[in-house]
Protein backbone atom coordinates (compact mmCIF):
# COMPACT_ATOMS: atom_id res chain seq x y z
CA UNK A 1 0.00 0.00 0.00
CA UNK A 2 3.00 2.14 1.11
CA UNK A 3 4.38 1.84 -2.70
CA UNK A 4 1.20 3.13 -4.50
CA UNK A 5 0.96 6.35 -1.96
CA UNK A 6 4.81 6.64 -3.05
CA UNK A 7 3.84 6.50 -6.75
CA UNK A 8 0.91 8.83 -6.15
CA UNK A 9 3.04 11.29 -4.69
CA UNK A 10 5.26 11.39 -7.30
CA UNK A 11 3.80 10.88 -10.06
CA UNK A 12 0.75 13.78 -9.70
CA UNK A 13 3.18 16.75 -7.65
CA UNK A 14 0.97 16.08 -4.57
CA UNK A 15 4.05 17.80 -2.53
CA UNK A 16 3.30 20.73 -4.63
CA UNK A 17 0.93 22.82 -2.63
CA UNK A 18 -0.84 23.77 -6.36
CA UNK A 19 -2.03 19.99 -6.39
CA UNK A 20 -4.06 20.05 -3.29
CA UNK A 21 -0.93 20.03 -0.67
CA UNK A 22 1.34 16.62 0.09
CA UNK A 23 -0.12 13.43 1.13
CA UNK A 24 0.54 12.54 4.70
CA UNK A 25 0.70 8.78 6.24
CA UNK A 26 -2.76 9.93 8.17
CA UNK A 27 -4.74 10.81 5.06
CA UNK A 28 -3.40 7.71 3.46
CA UNK A 29 -4.94 5.47 6.20
CA UNK A 30 -7.59 7.24 6.61
CA UNK A 31 -9.75 6.14 3.63
CA UNK A 32 -10.00 2.57 1.99
CA UNK A 33 -7.97 1.80 -1.48
CA UNK A 34 -10.53 3.48 -3.86
CA UNK A 35 -11.07 6.27 -2.38
CA UNK A 36 -7.66 6.93 -1.82
CA UNK A 37 -6.92 6.85 -5.50
CA UNK A 38 -9.43 9.23 -5.94
CA UNK A 39 -8.65 11.98 -3.27
CA UNK A 40 -4.48 11.41 -4.08
CA UNK A 41 -4.09 9.74 -6.97
CA UNK A 42 -6.59 11.50 -9.46
CA UNK A 43 -5.63 14.61 -12.28
CA UNK A 44 -9.26 15.95 -10.70
CA UNK A 45 -8.07 16.21 -7.03
CA UNK A 46 -10.16 19.55 -6.28
CA UNK A 47 -13.63 18.31 -7.67
CA UNK A 48 -13.62 14.92 -5.94
CA UNK A 49 -12.40 15.72 -2.56
CA UNK A 50 -14.75 18.89 -2.95
CA UNK A 51 -17.73 16.47 -3.55
CA UNK A 52 -16.21 13.51 -0.56
CA UNK A 53 -16.46 16.76 1.78
CA UNK A 54 -19.59 17.62 0.74
CA UNK A 55 -20.87 13.92 1.01
CA UNK A 56 -19.43 14.33 4.69
CA UNK A 57 -22.35 16.63 5.41
CA UNK A 58 -25.28 16.00 2.97
CA UNK A 59 -25.35 12.01 3.74
CA UNK A 60 -25.47 12.84 7.59
CA UNK A 61 -28.05 15.78 7.60
CA UNK A 62 -30.46 14.45 5.26
CA UNK A 63 -30.12 11.39 7.19
CA UNK A 64 -31.32 13.31 10.32
CA UNK A 65 -34.24 15.35 8.85
CA UNK A 66 -35.95 12.48 7.22
CA UNK A 67 -35.40 10.67 10.36
CA UNK A 68 -36.99 13.38 12.48
CA UNK A 69 -39.11 15.45 10.41
CA UNK A 70 -39.88 13.02 7.57
CA UNK A 71 -38.92 14.90 5.08
CA UNK A 72 -37.21 13.79 2.04
CA UNK A 73 -33.68 15.86 0.89
CA UNK A 74 -36.04 17.78 -1.94
CA UNK A 75 -38.30 18.70 0.42
CA UNK A 76 -35.78 19.52 2.87
CA UNK A 77 -34.16 21.73 0.22
CA UNK A 78 -37.18 23.46 -0.36
CA UNK A 79 -37.71 24.31 3.12
CA UNK A 80 -34.11 25.50 3.93
CA UNK A 81 -33.98 27.71 0.89
CA UNK A 82 -37.07 29.37 2.48
CA UNK A 83 -35.92 29.31 5.76
CA UNK A 84 -33.00 31.14 4.60
CA UNK A 85 -35.02 33.77 2.73
CA UNK A 86 -38.55 33.79 2.68
CA UNK A 87 -40.87 35.03 -0.02
CA UNK A 88 -38.87 33.38 -3.25
CA UNK A 89 -40.47 31.33 -6.31
CA UNK A 90 -39.73 27.69 -6.62
CA UNK A 91 -37.95 28.71 -9.64
CA UNK A 92 -35.09 30.47 -7.54
CA UNK A 93 -35.02 27.26 -5.20
CA UNK A 94 -34.31 25.53 -8.80
CA UNK A 95 -31.57 27.70 -10.25
CA UNK A 96 -29.74 27.55 -6.15
CA UNK A 97 -29.65 24.50 -5.76
CA UNK A 98 -29.20 22.35 -8.92
CA UNK A 99 -32.37 20.16 -8.72
CA UNK A 100 -34.53 19.78 -11.83
CA UNK A 101 -38.22 22.01 -11.83
CA UNK A 102 -40.40 18.91 -11.30
CA UNK A 103 -38.60 17.37 -8.56
CA UNK A 104 -38.82 21.06 -7.06
CA UNK A 105 -42.56 21.05 -7.95
CA UNK A 106 -43.04 17.97 -6.18
CA UNK A 107 -40.99 18.87 -3.10
CA UNK A 108 -43.50 21.88 -2.80
CA UNK A 109 -46.73 20.32 -3.55
CA UNK A 110 -45.58 17.49 -0.41
CA UNK A 111 -44.59 20.48 1.82
CA UNK A 112 -47.40 22.50 0.94
CA UNK A 113 -49.89 19.38 2.40
CA UNK A 114 -48.28 18.44 4.95
CA UNK A 115 -48.98 22.45 6.26
CA UNK A 116 -45.23 23.33 6.15
CA UNK A 117 -45.07 26.31 3.40
CA UNK A 118 -47.73 28.03 2.04
CA UNK A 119 -48.05 29.26 -1.43
CA UNK A 120 -49.10 33.32 -2.41
CA UNK A 121 -49.29 35.21 -5.22
CA UNK A 122 -46.20 37.12 -5.39
CA UNK A 123 -46.51 41.07 -4.60
CA UNK A 124 -44.70 41.98 -7.82
CA UNK A 125 -46.38 40.12 -10.37
CA UNK A 126 -49.75 38.67 -10.01
CA UNK A 127 -48.98 35.81 -12.24
CA UNK A 128 -45.81 34.01 -9.74
CA UNK A 129 -46.04 32.60 -6.76
CA UNK A 130 -43.68 32.73 -3.74
CA UNK A 131 -43.45 30.71 -1.23
CA UNK A 132 -43.05 30.98 2.80
CA UNK A 133 -42.70 28.85 5.55
CA UNK A 134 -45.46 28.38 8.40
CA UNK A 135 -45.25 28.27 11.80
CA UNK A 136 -44.72 24.34 11.48
CA UNK A 137 -41.88 25.22 8.64
CA UNK A 138 -40.45 27.26 11.03
CA UNK A 139 -39.88 25.36 14.16
CA UNK A 140 -39.13 22.72 11.35
CA UNK A 141 -35.90 25.13 9.89
CA UNK A 142 -34.89 26.27 13.39
CA UNK A 143 -34.84 22.32 14.83
CA UNK A 144 -32.75 21.46 12.17
CA UNK A 145 -30.24 24.19 12.28
CA UNK A 146 -28.16 23.71 15.09
CA UNK A 147 -27.14 19.80 13.98
CA UNK A 148 -26.16 21.61 10.79
CA UNK A 149 -24.19 24.09 11.85
CA UNK A 150 -22.14 20.93 14.76
CA UNK A 151 -21.99 18.87 11.27
CA UNK A 152 -20.25 22.10 9.75
CA UNK A 153 -18.08 22.65 12.68
CA UNK A 154 -16.92 18.71 12.50
CA UNK A 155 -15.99 19.41 9.02
CA UNK A 156 -13.65 22.16 10.01
CA UNK A 157 -12.50 21.19 13.15
CA UNK A 158 -8.95 20.49 12.13
CA UNK A 159 -8.30 23.91 10.47
CA UNK A 160 -7.09 27.32 12.32
CA UNK A 161 -9.34 30.06 12.49
CA UNK A 162 -6.89 31.11 9.81
CA UNK A 163 -7.73 28.56 7.69
CA UNK A 164 -11.42 28.86 7.91
CA UNK A 165 -10.72 32.44 6.83
CA UNK A 166 -8.45 31.68 3.60
CA UNK A 167 -10.77 28.60 3.06
CA UNK A 168 -14.09 30.89 2.84
CA UNK A 169 -11.85 33.38 0.89
CA UNK A 170 -10.87 31.06 -1.68
CA UNK A 171 -14.51 29.55 -2.14
CA UNK A 172 -16.29 32.74 -2.50
CA UNK A 173 -13.83 34.07 -5.07
CA UNK A 174 -14.52 30.31 -7.01
CA UNK A 175 -18.20 30.94 -6.23
CA UNK A 176 -18.17 34.48 -7.91
CA UNK A 177 -16.20 33.43 -10.76
CA UNK A 178 -18.18 30.78 -11.71
CA UNK A 179 -21.08 32.31 -13.29
CA UNK A 180 -18.39 33.24 -16.16
CA UNK A 181 -17.57 28.88 -16.37
CA UNK A 182 -19.56 27.19 -19.76
CA UNK A 183 -22.46 25.34 -18.55
CA UNK A 184 -21.57 22.32 -20.84
CA UNK A 185 -18.30 20.44 -21.06
CA UNK A 186 -19.08 20.23 -24.85
CA UNK A 187 -17.36 22.00 -27.15
CA UNK A 188 -19.91 21.55 -30.21
CA UNK A 189 -22.58 23.11 -27.33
Amino acid sequence: MEDRWERGVAAHGFTDPAMGGGLTDDAARAVDDLVGVKLWENPCWFSFRLNYLALGFNIPVYSWTEKHHGLARPEFVVLYSIGLKGGIAARDICSSSGFPRNTISRAVQKLLDKGIILREVAPDDQRSFVLHLTQKGRKIFDDTLLPMVEREQVLLARLTQAERLMLSELLAKMVVDSKNWPTSIDPEE
